[in-house]
């Protein structure tokens, strides 16, 4: 369905441009550093004004691609087009971007550097916008990769004591994974030419492309071999605790809110998408890997006096429920999936906020330097609280029902791999009311006494995480209403694709769990 008005090539434009704006101002000393700092701000407000009204525009229980731009860029010689268009599955990862960028700008106003700072985010946000919505795989491509530069340069340039490692590091590593990715999408559209004459990138065409079982499968390990690595899932995780804790805190939050979504939302759109088959056979596989993930991250975080680092693989635990849920094949645990992804991004946020707004105060994140916060800034243990509770999983809030579909999709078809699962999400509020404990609670040193509490500004910031932690908690019907027909949609493609019917709760999954088909 496409739209008179290009919401989405919009969506991608101001950033673009507002970021070259304030490169060209970066330039000019004498302009007032408030002007600068508020226009990126303004910016970045723009743009989720419009990712608000795209989500508005949108057919509700409509599960095809919507707003659709899609014009002649390179004309037939190369095949390549601006072919943007956006459905249930990535628009909440575009408004979870949108919203998360000013409130990162908001933060990093005091900064060295700030109009350079506030540059290179608004190019990464452009940047992840295109990664979201282009349906060309060319000019997906081209905006996967180019997240790499700016977020290189946000952690080499404003990180703590290791940021050149862990810069290097993160480049590196997904830039290898990327490779394998532009061979996999150039192998598809010749041997898409070589049966219908035609070049082209264009995903839905691509669909249709009949590959033997073997290409099928190399190429599915091509594309997730960089969506992997994105994400990252287990074993391809191993830059991601170095970023996260060496990145700033805004940083950090888009390292593992936003950018780790490319790599999940990349399997969802284009693997199962493209190699149908492919995915059924090789998701033993990969929900070995995302269990082990989980399992696996939940233990090494228990371990952990870095706060960040917890985090870090406390995220690590979370894309493996992701690719759970996803890899369940079913509409729930895809549903589930999908949901997790804005959920998690949205808890992942809040706890480095927080965990930023501590650095700032006390010059450290260590669990062993702090004592009694919740004495002396007690809105900030309130609010660490509800981020905590909603990564647990309690109920009520976001975390618990993204959790809970993902585990009762994947019980229905892969009933051990869930089974195992559930340690992760004890293991989780082991190590998370641990460090609660370590840092909040007992008597304040006397370098935590002065410790001021969260300012109304930075009160402002944590806001709509709130808000929307607890909302997404108790009603996340408005959510999964525009998420569950493109999930639908997809999740037949790979049923009539592979001839094999998954059991849902609605259907055959009634007959699982004891009840009458």
């Amino acid at each position: 369905m496409s739209h008179s008005v290009p919401f989405l090539t919009l969506l991608i434009i101001l950033p673009a441009v507002g970021g070259g704006v304030l490169a060209l101002l970066a330039l000019d000393k004498r302009l007032p550093k408030e002007l600068c700092d508020w226009l990126a701000v303004l910016v970045s407000l723009a743009t989720l004004v419009v990712a608000v009204v795209a989500l508005v525009t949108m057919r509700e229980h409509f599960g095809g691609f919507q707003l659709v731009s899609n014009h002649s860029y390179t004309g037939d010689t190369l095949g390549i087009r601006w072919y943007l268009g956006v459905d249930g599955i990535s628009i909440f990862l575009v408004l979870l971007s949108a919203l998360l960028f000013p409130l990162v700008l908001l933060t990093g106003q005091n900064k060295p550097k700030p109009r350079a700072y506030a540059a290179w985010l608004l190019l990464l946000e452009a940047a992840v916008m295109g990664s979201f919505l282009s349906l060309d795989l060319i000019v997906f491509f081209f905006f996967f990769e180019l997240t790499l530069v700016p977020a290189y340069f946000i952690i080499a340039g404003w990180g703590h004591d290791r940021r050149a490692y862990a810069a290097v590091k993160f480049f590196l590593y997904t830039f290898l994974g990327s490779a394998f990715l532009l061979v996999g999408i150039l192998a598809l559209a010749f041997i898409h030419q070589s049966q219908t004459g035609v070049l082209t990138f264009s995903l839905p065409a691509l669909e249709h492309t009949h590959l033997s079982s073997s290409t099928e499968i190399l190429l599915f390990l091509a594309f997730t071999s960089a969506f992997a690595v994105k994400a990252p899932l287990f074993p391809f995780h191993t830059w991601s605790p170095d970023a996260y804790t060496e990145a700033p805190a805004g940083g950090s939050v888009i390292l593992s809110s936003v950018l780790a979504k490319l790599g999940t939302y990349g399997i969802i759109r284009f693997d199962l998408t493209l190699f149908p088959q492919a995915t059924r056979t090789l998701a033993p596989l990969i929900l070995t890997l995302a269990v082990i993930g989980i399992v696996y991250g939940a233990i090494v975080a228990c371990v952990q006096r870095d706060m960040k680092r917890l985090v870090a693989y406390s995220s690590l635990a979370q894309i493996g429920f992701i690719a759970l849920g996803t890899f369940a094949l079913n509409e729930q645990g895809l549903s589930g999936a999908v949901l997790l992804m804005l959920n998690h991004g949205l808890i992942v946020a809040g706890l480095f906020l927080v965990i930023g707004f501590i650095y700032e105060r006390r010059g450290t994140w260590q669990t062993t330097e702090l004592r009694g916060l919740q004495k002396v800034a007690p809105v900030m243990a309130g609010v660490f609280t509800l981020f905590m509770l909603a990564s647990i999983g309690v109920p009520g809030l976001n975390g618990f029902v993204s959790e809970f579909l993902v585990l009762v999709g994947t019980f229905l078809t892969h009933r051990w791999w869930a089974v195992v699962a559930v340690l992760g999400v004890i293991v989780s509020a082991i190590y998370l009311l641990w460090t609660y404990q370590q840092v909040f609670h007992g008597v304040p040193k006397p370098e935590d006494e002065k410790t001021r509490d969260l300012s109304w500004p930075e009160r402002l910031v944590l806001t709509p995480l709130i808000i929307l932690i607890v909302f997404l908690g108790v009603f996340p019907k408005p959510a999964l209403d525009r998420i569950d027909p493109s999930v639908t949609q997809l999740v037949t493609h790979v049923e009539k694709a592979t001839g094999h019917d998954q059991p849902s709760v609605t259907t055959k999954g009634t007959a699982a769990l004891g009840g009458q088909p």
